[in-house]
C-alpha cells in the first residue's frame, strides 16, 4: 500500500472517530443533564428553572470533553494504556476546576442581586463532581478508541488474509497456464511432425486467442457456468485440430443450472485430463461428457470420459497429475470444507472427475 493510501485510510478512520466521538459527547452530557434534573428535583430544585444554568454548565463541558477527545484521538497511536489513563487523570484535574467555576458563577447569577460568599466546602464537592464526570468521559472515550483499534486491527488482519487468499488463488490459476501450455504443444509439435502444417497453424492461432481470454480472467472472480462451458468449448476447438476424427464431446446441463456460479476455468484441467488420458490414450472414437445438475444447495460438475481397458493399474488411484491438484487445491483454499473434488476410474474403460460446490448464482 502505498503513502498515499496510508495517509488517505487513516484521515477517513480519524473522520469516523471524530463523528463517534461527537455523537458520543452529546449523548453523555443530555444523559447529565436528564439526570441532574431528576436528582434536583428531589433536593427541591426546580428543573425548569435550573435549566438555563445547566445547559450553560453542561454545554462548556460538553466543548471541553470534546477538546478531550480530540487530543485523545491525535495520541491514540502514540500512548499505551495506562499513559492514556494518566493523560485522562491529568485532563480531569486540569478541566474540574473551570467546571467549578462556572457552577460558582451560575449560582451568582442565579442568586443576583443577591451577595454571595464563597463556599470552600462546597466548591470542594463540586470539584470532586466534576473532577469525577469529567475523568468518567474520558475513560469511556478510551475505551471507545480501544474499540476502534480493535475493529481497525480485524479489518485490516481481513484485508491481509483476503489478499493471500487472492495471491494464493493467482498462484493456482496461473499453474495452470505453462501446465496447459506444455500439453498444447506438444499436440502442436504432434501435428508438425504428421506434416499436417496447416492444422497445426490454426492450433496455434487458436491457442493465442485461448490464452489471451483466460489471462484477462480475474482468479478470484466466478464466473457463469455457461460462460465456463463456452471457456471450455473455445479450448476444444483448439484439440479437435487433433482429434476430431476421434473425439466426441457431450453437454448436459439443463438451463436453470446454467446459471450458478463457478470458479473462472475450474473444468479446464477436467477437460485437458479426459482428452490426455482418455483420447490420447486411446485408439478408437472417445466421448467425452460434461453434466451437471443441482442437488438441494449444492451443484455438482462431473467430467466422464472413456479409458483404455489395460490401464488397470491406474483405477486404483485417482488422477495425481498437476492438472487435478490443481484443481482439488483450489476448491480447498476458496471453499474450504464446503466443495469436495473426486476423481477416479468408475469402470474399467470409464474415468469420472465429480466437482461439489455451494449453489451459488450471480
Amino acid at each position: 500500500m502505498n503513502t498515499t493510501a496510508t495517509t488517505t485510510e487513516d484521515t477517513s478512520e480519524s473522520c469516523g472517530i471524530l463523528q463517534a466521538a461527537f455523537r458520543l459527547n452529546v449523548l453523555y452530557w443530555l444523559c447529565m443533564f436528564v439526570a441532574d434534573s431528576i436528582l434536583g428535583y428531589f433536593i427541591n430544585i426546580d428543573p425548569i428553572e435550573s435549566a438555563p444554568l445547566k445547559t450553560v454548565l453542561f454545554g462548556i463541558s460538553a466543548v471541553m470533553t470534546y477538546l478531550m477527545a480530540r487530543l485523545l484521538i491525535r495520541l491514540r497511536h502514540r500512548l499505551n494504556f495506562l499513559q492514556k489513563a494518566l493523560l485522562c487523570f491529568l485532563m480531569a484535574a486540569v478541566t474540574a476546576p473551570i467546571y467549578t467555576a462556572i457552577d460558582f458563577i451560575n449560582y451568582t447569577l442565579c442568586q443576583y442581586p443577591n451577595p454571595v460568599n464563597f463556599d470552600p466546602l462546597y466548591s470542594g464537592y463540586t470539584l470532586i463532581e466534576g473532577a469525577s464526570i469529567l475523568f468518567g468521559w474520558s475513560c469511556l472515550f478510551v475505551a471507545v478508541l480501544d474499540n476502534f483499534e480493535v475493529l481497525e486491527r480485524e479489518r485490516l488482519l481481513e484485508v491481509a488474509r483476503k489478499e493471500a487468499l487472492a495471491a494464493q488463488m493467482q498462484a493456482l490459476r496461473y499453474q495452470i497456464n505453462p501446465h496447459f501450455l506444455f500439453n498444447t504443444l506438444n499436440s502442436i509439435a504432434g501435428l508438425i511432425e504428421e506434416g499436417a502444417a496447416t492444422r497445426a497453424e490454426r492450433m496455434v492461432l487458436s491457442l493465442s486467442t485461448y490464452m489471451r481470454t483466460t489471462l484477462a480472467l480475474d482468479p478470484m472472480h466466478d464466473v457463469s457456468l455457461a460462460d465456463e462451458i463456452a471457456l471450455q468449448e473455445e479450448y476444444l476447438e483448439i484439440e479437435r485440430e487433433r482429434f476430431a476424427d476421434r473425439m466426441s464431446f457431450k453437454i448436459s446441463v439443463l438451463d436453470d443450472v446454467q446459471s450458478a456460479l463457478v470458479p473462472s476455468l475450474i473444468l479446464q484441467p477436467l477437460i485437458e485430463n479426459a482428452i490426455k488420458h482418455g483420447v490420447g490414450a486411446t485408439v478408437g472414437p472417445v466421448e467425452v461428457t460434461l453434466s451437471a445438475y443441482r442437488e438441494d444447495n449444492r451443484l455438482h460438475v462431473i467430467v466422464e470420459n472413456d479409458m483404455p481397458r489395460d490401464d488397470a493399474a491406474s483405477s486404483a488411484r485417482p488422477g495425481t497429475g498437476v492438472g487435478l491438484r490443481n484443481v482439488n487445491e483450489r476448491l480447498r483454499v476458496r471453499f474450504q470444507d464446503a466443495a469436495s473434488f473426486l476423481a477416479g476410474r468408475i469402470s474399467p474403460s470409464r474415468y469420472r472427475a465429480a466437482i461439489t460446490l455451494p449453489w451459488r448464482t450471480a
